[in-house]
């Protein structure tokens, strides 16, 4: 079965990214449209096919398309962007997901991004934050609890998006900041613990058999091959300083036999 990774080219404006719980400092759009092509070959050689989008010079925080949709085998579920200034970014998505799944709008008082939205199986875990509300969270679980899936709001604390403070790494574990989530909300899950001097460690992109992670944290790499996984590391140290983790640049799914209306 093909995979497919959704991924948009890094804005020559990153450096004007919105930024909630980082200080500003420079960003060198060059390197960081350098570090973001790696993470793209990384997807490539993992067996991902790459839907490519155009940058948006005139959107700064575009490059980070995972909060523009939830792709689920059944349907792709667009909404409306928790910051305004990031709402045309949606379109193109939506444009472009239409190929590969029906979508699914959420009303215009439903806030949501696809980086508080962690699906483990058939249940959806949604962080309520600063971008997705309770709206948000009953929108999409209008749309997919018919479709057989459970939507379960969690709380988290101390960064923008949930999958800052925790990600799905496969084998039924989750990596976690103990400190920005109560782990016990996702039920009987096997955890690995960032190191308490990585508290930004949380957030890893599992792929087929390999997860990809950041190189600047290399105590928590450690305990992730410690428990049997294969670790990618990359350079994301640009897009870290606008509050990236390596999930937020792409949407990935699988490929489906959908024929899109003409």
């Amino acid at each position: 079965m093909e995979l497919y990774a959704l991924a948009r080219a890094v804005p020559s404006s990153i450096g004007d990214c919105a930024l909630t719980f980082l200080d500003r400092r420079p960003i060198d759009p060059q390197r960081a449209s350098a570090q973001h092509k790696a993470y793209i070959d990384c997807l490539s050689s993992l067996g991902m096919s790459i839907i490519s989008l155009a940058p948006e010079h005139d959107m700064p925080d575009s490059v980070f398309v995972e909060d523009t949709a939830v792709v689920l085998d059944e349907v792709a579920v667009v909404p409306t962007h928790g910051l305004e200034s990031r709402e045309a970014e949606i379109p193109s998505v939506a444009e472009a997901l239409t190929s590969y799944r029906p979508i699914a709008f959420l009303p215009d008082d439903a806030r949501l991004e696809g980086g508080d939205v962690l699906r483990i199986g058939r249940a959806i875990y949604v962080g309520k934050s600063r971008r997705t509300n309770e709206e948000g969270i009953a929108g999409l679980a209008a749309i997919v609890n018919p479709l057989g899936y459970v939507v379960r709001t969690v709380a988290f604390r101390g960064c923008l998006h949930m999958k800052s403070a925790c990600t799905y790494l496969g084998r039924d574990t989750i990596l976690a900041n103990r400190d920005w989530i109560d782990v016990t909300q996702f039920g009987d899950i096997e955890v690995i613990d960032v190191d308490e001097n990585e508290p930004h460690a949380s957030n890893a992109l599992a792929v087929n058999d390999a997860i990809m992670f950041p190189s600047s944290f290399p105590k928590t790499r450690h305990s992730l091959a410690a428990r049997g996984f294969s670790v990618l590391l990359l350079d994301i140290s640009e897009l870290q300083k606008a509050e990236a983790g390596v999930t937020c640049c792409s949407i990935l799914f699988r490929s489906l036999n959908y024929a899109a209306p003409e």
